[in-house]
C-alpha cells in the first residue's frame, strides 16, 4: 500500500472505452499491437446490486507460437494507482502468455473516476502556514462525491477482488496467474482464496499481509530503512535540525499552477523521504543526500518539495481514502501520534467519512505463490513480508537486494526470477546472484542543487554552453593560424566540456535521480582542466590583446567563477 506523499487528480472526465472486441485505439493509454481494452460492469455494492459502475481492464493477447494456456493478471497498488500503463511492458516480461491487466473501481481507467482534489489540496497545504484542514477537505469531497450518486461502501478491498474473480469468468480463462503490488497483494490474496479453481499461481512483490498494521508500522519502517541506509545518525541529525529552524522553499503546486513559498520541517522531509525511498533509484543517492542536508545544504530540498506536488497526480485519492478508511485505518492504534503527515491527514480524512470497518478476511491460499521484497523498502518491508510468506502453505520469500518497492520495475533479476517461477511454480528456485541489479549504484556524488536546478531552467547552464563554444572556437581558430597556446587553451576547454559532460551521461544512464543530489565527484577534478584552459587562453592573451582573444579570456574567467561559485 503506498500512502503517497499526496495526493489526487483534478475533476477530469474518464477516458472513453469500447468494449473489449475493439481495437487498440479504444484503448486510454498506448498499448502494444494485439490489445483491447474494455469495461467490465459490477453492481458498486454486491449487497444492493442495483447501481452498477464499470471497471476498466486490457486484454494483450500473446503472438507466440508457444503461447501458454494460462496468462498473468495484473493489478496496481496504491490504492488508487492505475494499471493500464504497465500493459506493454508486463507484454515483454511475459511475451509467451496472455497478459491482462485490470483497474481497480474508482481509478483513473474505470467509471466512476473517484479524484478526491479537495484532500489532495489538503494534503499539500501541510507545507504551508497555517496547514490546510484535511477533515474540512475530505467532508466537502464525501458531498461531492455523494452528489454524484457514489457510495464510498462500496469501495473496498473485497469488492475490488470479487471485479477480480468475475473478469475472469467474462474472459473465459479456466485460470490464471495473480500478480498483485504493494496494496494489490491484498487484493490478489483474497481472490486466491476466493477463487482458488482459478488460480493458478501467485506472485506477491512487496507484500502487504492484511495482519500488519501499516499506519502504526510507518515510523519504525522509516527509521529502519534509514538504518539499514546507514544513514540513521544522518537522517536524525537532519530532522532535528529543520525541526528547529523549517526551512522555505520555492515549489509550484500543480492543481492551482501557481509558485508558492512551502515551510519544510524535519518531519515534513522524514514524510517525503519515506515515500520517496519506494524508488531504488532514490534509495541509492539519499545516504547523500540526507549526509548533505544535515550540514545545512538545503538547496537540495526544491527537488523534496516538488516531489510532493508531482505526486498530486499519482492516485484517485477519493478512491485510495475510501479503501483506508474501511480496510486499514479502523486496525491502527496511532499510539503514539506519527511524525509523517500523511500518516495523521489519512486518519483525519477517515475520522471525516466515518465509514464502516470492513470484517477481517484472513486470506490464504495452497496455489505456489513467489514473495518478493526489495532490501530498501520502507512500506513492505522484510520483518513483515518474510513472516507472513512462510504462514502460507506453499510460498516462497525472496528479498533482493539493492531494491526497494515494487521490486519488478526496476530489478531485471526479479523478473526473471518470477518468469522462471511462472513456467514451473512447484519447481526449486534456481541460483542467481542478481549481478546486473548494480546499475542504479551512483558511486561517488559531490552534492550540489545546480543540477536539478538547471533541469528546471535550463538557460542557467548558458555558461557553460558558452564556454564550451568559445573553446572550440578557439581550438579551431588557433590551430589554423598558428597559434599554439590559444589553441591549447581551446583544447583544455573542449576537453573539460567534453569530460563533464560524458561523466553526467553516464551517471544518469545508471541513476537520473542521483542529479537531484549533485554531480559525479570526478567533475569537481576536472575543474583543474578548466583552470588551465583559462590560464593559457590569459597566456594567450598577452601576446595578441585582439578583441577575439580578450573575449575567449573573460568567458573562460567569467565560466570558472560560475563553476565554482554557483554550480559547484
Amino acid at each position: 500500500m503506498i500512502t503517497r506523499v499526496v495526493l489526487a487528480l483534478a475533476l477530469t472526465t474518464p477516458p472513453v472505452m469500447t468494449p473489449s472486441d475493439a481495437g487498440p485505439s479504444a484503448c486510454p493509454v498506448a498499448m502494444p499491437p494485439r490489445t483491447t481494452c474494455g469495461f467490465l460492469e459490477v453492481p458498486e455494492r454486491r449487497d444492493v446490486p442495483e447501481r452498477k459502475i464499470k471497471v476498466g481492464y486490457a486484454v494483450h493477447a500473446s503472438t507466440v507460437k508457444d503461447r501458454r494456456p494460462d496468462p498473468v493478471v495484473y493489478m496496481s497498488g496504491g490504492p488508487g494507482s492505475a494499471s493500464m500503463q504497465l500493459t506493454g511492458f508486463l507484454s515483454q516480461m511475459f511475451p509467451d502468455r496472455d497478459v491482462v491487466t485490470i483497474e481497480q473501481r474508482g481509478s483513473k481507467y474505470s467509471e466512476p473516476v473517484l479524484g478526491c482534489p479537495e484532500t489532495a489540496e489538503a494534503l499539500l497545504g501541510q507545507l504551508r502556514r497555517p496547514p490546510a484542514d484535511v477533515g474540512a477537505a475530505a467532508v466537502r469531497c464525501r458531498e461531492r462525491l455523494r452528489e454524484q450518486g457514489v457510495d464510498l461502501r462500496g469501495y473496498n478491498t473485497k469488492e475490488i477482488a470479487a471485479d477480480v474473480v468475475a473478469l475472469r469468468e467474462k474472459l473465459g480463462y479456466d485460470s490464471w496467474n495473480l500478480f498483485g503490488v504493494s496494496y494489490s497483494t491484498r487484493v490478489m490474496m483474497d481472490v486466491a482464496a476466493a477463487d482458488p479453481k482459478g488460480v493458478r499461481s501467485v506472485v506477491l512483490d512487496s507484500y502487504l499481509p492484511e495482519s500488519v498494521n501499516w499506519y502504526d508500522d510507518a515510523d519504525r519502517n522509516l527509521a529502519d530503512t534509514a538504518a539499514r541506509l546507514n544513514m540513521k545518525d544522518a537522517f536524525e541529525a537532519m530532522t532535528a535540525r529543520l525541526n528547529a529552524t523549517p526551512a522555505r522553499v520555492t515549489t509550484t503546486d500543480p492543481l492551482l499552477g501557481k509558485a508558492f513559498e512551502a515551510r519544510i520541517g524535519g518531519d515534513d522531509v522524514a514524510t517525503i523521504m519515506a515515500e520517496a525511498l519506494h524508488e531504488a533509484d532514490f534509495a541509492a543517492v539519499a545516504p547523500a543526500m540526507v549526509g548533505a542536508l544535515a550540514k545545512g545544504h538545503d538547496e537540495l530540498l526544491r527537488a523534496l518539495a516538488d516531489a510532493v506536488g508531482q505526486g498530486l497526480v499519482s492516485h484517485e485519492f477519493g478512491l485510495y481514502h475510501a479503501v483506508q478508511c474501511q480496510d486499514e485505518v479502523p486496525f491502527n492504534t496511532y499510539t503514539p501520534k506519527s511524525r509523517l503527515f500523511t500518516v495523521n491527514g489519512d486518519k483525519a480524512v477517515c475520522d471525516a467519512w466515518q465509514l464502516p470497518k470492513s470484517k477481517p478476511v484472513n486470506a490464504t491460499t495452497k496455489a505456489p505463490a513467489y514473495v518478493v521484497g526489495g532490501q530498501y523498502d520502507p512500506t513492505t518491508p522484510a520483518r513483515t513480508t518474510k513472516p507472513a510468506a512462510g504462514a502460507l502453505p506453499n510460498a516462497r520469500f525472496e528479498e533482493f537486494p539493492r531494491a526497494s518497492h515494487a521490486v519488478f520495475l526496476t530489478s531485471p533479476c526479479a523478473r526473471r526470477k518470477i518468469v522462471g517461477f511462472l513456467d514451473d511454480p512447484k519447481a526449486a528456485p534456481k541460483d542467481d546472484p542478481c549481478a546486473d541489479d548494480d546499475a542504479g549504484q551512483p558511486g561517488d556524488l559531490h552534492v550540489t542543487g545546480a543540477p536539478y536546478q538547471i533541469s528546471k531552467s535550463p538557460w542557467l547552464a548558458a555558461p557553460f554552453a558558452l564556454f564550451a563554444l568559445v573553446s572550440l572556437i578557439q581550438l579551431v581558430a588557433g590551430a589554423l593560424r598558428g597559434r599554439a597556446l590559444a589553441a591549447f587553451g581551446g583544447l583544455a576547454g573542449v576537453a573539460f566540456a567534453g569530460l563533464v559532460g560524458q561523466s553526467v551521461y553516464a551517471l544518469v544512464t545508471r541513476n537520473e535521480t542521483a542529479l537531484a543530489v549533485g554531480v559525479p565527484g570526478t567533475a569537481v577534478v576536472y575543474t583543474w582542466i578548466a583552470a588551465a584552459s583559462a590560464a593559457l587562453t590569459a597566456a594567450a592573451l598577452l601576446r595578441d590583446r585582439r578583441w577575439p582573444q580578450i573575449a575567449a579570456a573573460a568567458v573562460g574567467a567569467g565560466f570558472l567563477v560560475w563553476w565554482l561559485a554557483w554550480f559547484l
